[in-house]
Protein backbone atom coordinates (compact mmCIF):
# COMPACT_ATOMS: atom_id res chain seq x y z
CA UNK A 1 0.00 0.00 0.00
CA UNK A 2 1.35 3.25 -0.74
CA UNK A 3 2.10 5.43 2.13
CA UNK A 4 0.44 8.24 1.02
CA UNK A 5 -3.20 6.20 1.70
CA UNK A 6 -2.23 4.34 4.42
CA UNK A 7 -1.49 7.93 6.09
CA UNK A 8 -4.56 9.52 4.82
CA UNK A 9 -6.64 6.06 5.92
CA UNK A 10 -4.90 6.09 8.92
CA UNK A 11 -5.50 9.73 10.09
CA UNK A 12 -8.86 9.09 8.95
CA UNK A 13 -9.69 6.12 11.22
CA UNK A 14 -8.06 7.69 14.21
CA UNK A 15 -10.03 10.79 14.25
CA UNK A 16 -13.72 8.34 14.06
CA UNK A 17 -11.87 6.24 16.75
CA UNK A 18 -11.73 8.97 19.07
CA UNK A 19 -15.38 10.76 17.78
CA UNK A 20 -16.60 7.07 18.70
CA UNK A 21 -14.81 6.84 22.01
CA UNK A 22 -15.91 10.55 22.86
CA UNK A 23 -19.90 9.92 22.38
CA UNK A 24 -20.62 6.72 22.91
CA UNK A 25 -18.52 5.94 25.96
CA UNK A 26 -18.17 9.14 27.49
CA UNK A 27 -20.80 11.71 26.15
CA UNK A 28 -23.71 8.74 26.25
CA UNK A 29 -23.80 7.48 29.69
CA UNK A 30 -22.73 10.76 31.61
CA UNK A 31 -25.59 12.86 29.85
CA UNK A 32 -27.78 10.94 32.18
CA UNK A 33 -26.11 11.65 35.40
CA UNK A 34 -26.70 15.45 34.97
CA UNK A 35 -29.02 17.32 37.25
CA UNK A 36 -32.64 17.27 35.67
CA UNK A 37 -31.80 14.96 33.03
CA UNK A 38 -35.16 12.77 32.69
CA UNK A 39 -34.97 9.96 30.25
CA UNK A 40 -37.18 11.71 27.60
CA UNK A 41 -34.47 14.54 27.44
CA UNK A 42 -31.47 12.34 27.89
CA UNK A 43 -33.23 10.16 24.78
CA UNK A 44 -34.02 13.43 22.91
CA UNK A 45 -30.16 14.99 23.00
CA UNK A 46 -28.57 11.38 22.37
CA UNK A 47 -31.39 10.87 19.11
CA UNK A 48 -29.59 14.46 17.57
CA UNK A 49 -26.29 13.25 19.00
CA UNK A 50 -25.97 9.89 17.31
CA UNK A 51 -27.72 11.08 14.77
CA UNK A 52 -24.50 13.55 13.60
CA UNK A 53 -22.14 11.24 15.06
CA UNK A 54 -23.50 8.80 12.64
CA UNK A 55 -24.17 10.52 9.66
CA UNK A 56 -19.87 11.83 9.93
CA UNK A 57 -19.12 8.16 10.59
CA UNK A 58 -20.71 7.21 7.16
CA UNK A 59 -18.48 10.35 5.85
CA UNK A 60 -15.42 8.83 7.68
CA UNK A 61 -15.75 5.27 6.51
CA UNK A 62 -16.18 5.89 2.58
CA UNK A 63 -12.95 8.26 3.26
CA UNK A 64 -11.23 5.11 4.60
CA UNK A 65 -12.65 2.94 1.90
CA UNK A 66 -11.68 5.72 -0.99
CA UNK A 67 -7.83 5.52 0.77
CA UNK A 68 -7.44 1.99 1.27
CA UNK A 69 -8.70 1.39 -2.36
CA UNK A 70 -6.58 3.36 -4.41
CA UNK A 71 -3.55 2.87 -1.88
CA UNK A 72 -3.12 -0.98 -3.52
CA UNK A 73 -3.50 -2.34 -0.15
CA UNK A 74 -2.89 -5.44 1.66
CA UNK A 75 -5.52 -8.00 2.59
CA UNK A 76 -5.54 -7.66 6.25
CA UNK A 77 -6.09 -3.81 5.75
CA UNK A 78 -8.72 -4.64 3.27
CA UNK A 79 -10.18 -7.06 5.53
CA UNK A 80 -10.24 -4.68 8.71
CA UNK A 81 -11.84 -2.03 6.43
CA UNK A 82 -14.40 -4.46 5.17
CA UNK A 83 -15.38 -5.52 9.38
CA UNK A 84 -14.88 -1.90 10.33
CA UNK A 85 -17.36 -1.13 7.54
CA UNK A 86 -19.50 -3.81 7.88
CA UNK A 87 -20.04 -3.38 11.71
CA UNK A 88 -21.15 0.23 10.91
CA UNK A 89 -23.30 -1.17 8.71
CA UNK A 90 -25.20 -3.43 10.48
CA UNK A 91 -25.48 -1.28 13.87
CA UNK A 92 -27.11 1.60 11.26
CA UNK A 93 -29.09 -0.73 9.28
CA UNK A 94 -30.08 -3.20 11.99
CA UNK A 95 -30.24 -1.86 15.50
CA UNK A 96 -30.76 2.16 15.08
CA UNK A 97 -34.40 1.48 13.35
CA UNK A 98 -35.17 -0.88 16.59
CA UNK A 99 -33.95 2.13 18.89
CA UNK A 100 -35.64 4.72 17.00
CA UNK A 101 -38.64 2.65 17.12
CA UNK A 102 -38.42 2.30 20.72
CA UNK A 103 -36.86 6.24 21.87
CA UNK A 104 -40.40 7.03 19.64
CA UNK A 105 -42.41 5.74 21.70
CA UNK A 106 -40.67 6.71 24.92
CA UNK A 107 -40.80 10.43 23.77
CA UNK A 108 -44.36 9.90 23.39
CA UNK A 109 -45.20 9.47 27.00
CA UNK A 110 -45.06 5.25 27.21
CA UNK A 111 -43.37 4.12 30.12
CA UNK A 112 -40.84 0.86 28.29
CA UNK A 113 -38.51 -1.40 30.19
CA UNK A 114 -34.52 -1.08 28.80
CA UNK A 115 -34.39 -2.69 25.69
CA UNK A 116 -32.17 -5.02 24.47
CA UNK A 117 -31.40 -3.32 21.54
CA UNK A 118 -28.84 -0.92 23.54
CA UNK A 119 -27.10 -3.97 24.16
CA UNK A 120 -26.58 -5.13 21.02
CA UNK A 121 -25.51 -1.25 19.99
CA UNK A 122 -22.97 -1.21 22.32
CA UNK A 123 -21.40 -5.00 21.59
CA UNK A 124 -21.36 -3.53 17.95
CA UNK A 125 -20.13 -0.21 18.76
CA UNK A 126 -17.03 -2.20 21.18
CA UNK A 127 -16.60 -4.46 18.46
CA UNK A 128 -16.06 -1.37 16.07
CA UNK A 129 -13.90 -0.07 18.37
CA UNK A 130 -11.86 -2.90 18.53
CA UNK A 131 -11.56 -2.87 14.48
CA UNK A 132 -10.79 0.57 14.51
CA UNK A 133 -7.98 0.15 16.71
CA UNK A 134 -7.01 -2.86 14.35
CA UNK A 135 -6.75 -1.30 11.13
CA UNK A 136 -5.43 1.81 12.16
CA UNK A 137 -2.17 0.07 13.86
CA UNK A 138 -2.01 -2.36 10.60
CA UNK A 139 -2.33 1.02 8.52
CA UNK A 140 0.53 2.49 10.59
CA UNK A 141 2.70 -0.86 9.66
CA UNK A 142 2.59 -0.21 5.86
CA UNK A 143 5.54 0.94 4.35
Amino acid sequence: MNTTSAAAAGAVVFVWLGMVLAISFMEAPLKFRAPGVTVRIGLGIGRLVFRALNLTEVVLAAAVVVAVAVGGPPAAVVALTAVTAGLLVVQLGVVRPRLNRRSDRVLAGEDLPRSRAHWYYVALEAAKVAALIALGITLLAVR
